[in-house]
């Protein structure tokens, strides 16, 4: 009897942020199992970096952004909730606690998330898909407005779903935060028949995706069509958008080129695809 299927998109995140980030998402697609990179459209280097991912034939999607202190793709008058002081909010918290309490006006996201989508292909690149920076497409009254954007354009979207794991016992914090998404997740609506949502995980080993947690990750993957996310970078970079920010950036690119993660993959009979690939082997 055939292996049940496993096909998956290995995605990182955050594209056209840092120019350290995109060579470390560059080099683990020359060297590793990337397969796919979502851009910040409003990103400083984003220019730049779509160009590389372009010129590399790295497939890339649509990072879309609500927080992290970018300036805002629409002029920053037309969304001023948005963007208050021409600037998106620093943090995932500080746009949820804004968007919760009626700070945040619907017609403003809209319009900024149209204008990050048209940014995008402006700078050439064929999207292929649609995420969440810091997953904020799954808080109530945003999902409505990005899956009307994904079923418009047809494409599909992340949904980070996993189900908690024993090893999130030992990390509260992350598995807290993890958790939180997956009901937020697995309590929305159905989904619309236009809509494709693929099941992603990686939200708990996000900045600490080292080579123990990446074979873990994957050996834990069922039959079916999966996206892993993961943050590669080269060395430890200072993000002026966010000075807070540490993340296991290297360790996750060693662990994403590592010759033993190839050979499970193998071993699993885990294919490797992008949502494109995904879409036409379907």
């Amino acid at each position: 009897m055939a292996r049940p299927l496993t096909r998956l998109v290995v995605n990182a995140d955050d594209l056209g942020l840092h120019p350290s980030l995109d060579a470390g998402i560059l080099r683990a697609h020359r060297e590793g199992i990337v397969t796919s990179t979502t851009l910040l459209a409003m990103g400083p280097h984003a220019a730049e970096a779509a160009a590389l991912a372009r010129a590399q034939g790295l497939a890339v999607g649509l990072h879309l952004a609500l927080s992290t202190r970018l300036l805002p793709a629409a002029p920053a008058p037309t969304v001023p909730t948005v963007a208050p002081g021409g600037r998106l909010r620093a943090s995932w918290a500080d746009f949820a606690r804004a968007w919760l309490t009626g700070q945040v006006r619907r017609d403003e996201v809209s319009r900024e998330l149209e204008a990050q989508l048209a940014r995008a292909r402006d700078l050439g690149v064929e999207v292929d898909h649609l995420d969440g920076h810091q997953h904020l497409h799954l808080l109530p009254g945003i999902r409505p407005l990005v899956e009307s954007l994904a079923a418009r354009e047809h494409l599909p979207l992340r949904w980070p779903d996993a189900l908690p794991r024993a090893p999130w016992l030992r990390a509260p914090g992350p598995a807290l935060k993890t958790s939180l998404l997956t009901v937020l997740a697995r309590l929305a609506p159905r989904a619309r028949a236009d809509v494709r949502r693929v099941s992603a995980g990686g939200v708990f080993e996000a900045g600490r995706l080292d080579e123990a947690a990446l074979l873990s990750a994957l050996d834990a993957l069922p039959s079916g069509d999966f996206e892993l996310g993961c943050h590669p970078g080269e060395g430890t970079p200072h993000v002026p958008e966010d000075p807070a920010w540490r993340y296991g950036w290297q360790a996750e690119l060693d662990a994403l080129t590592s010759p033993r993660v190839r050979a499970r993959l193998s071993e699993r009979g885990i294919e490797l695809h992008s949502y494109g690939t995904l879409a036409s082997a379907t």
